[in-house]
């Protein structure tokens, strides 16, 4: 086992902390709001009406918002797995 090893996993075990720490509150936030929208759309087909105007609402820009948050948490974390691999490539 080199330095370089050493560095890769430990660089990559932190980005994969960092990454799902960033990435589990906006997902769950981001889950919250689709089952809030999803039961709007319910009650809406239940109605036979549109409560909303055309146009996108606050909570769907939000949750727009949310799964991007997620998605780069969940990029950094898939990037500390590739080093975790680079480090047992690495000779």
């Amino acid at each position: 086992m080199g330095v370089i090893n050493l560095a890769c996993w430990g660089v990559g075990i932190v980005l994969i902390v960092v990454g799902y720490t960033r990435a589990r509150g906006p997902w769950a936030r981001y889950q919250q709001l689709k089952a809030q929208e999803a039961n709007i759309n319910r009650y809406e087909g239940w109605r036979g009406t549109r409560l909303r105007d055309d146009g996108p609402s606050a909570a769907s820009i939000m949750a727009d918002e949310m799964r991007r948050k997620a998605q780069i948490g969940g990029l950094v974390a898939i990037a500390g797995f590739v080093l975790v691999f680079v480090g047992f490539a690495v000779h």
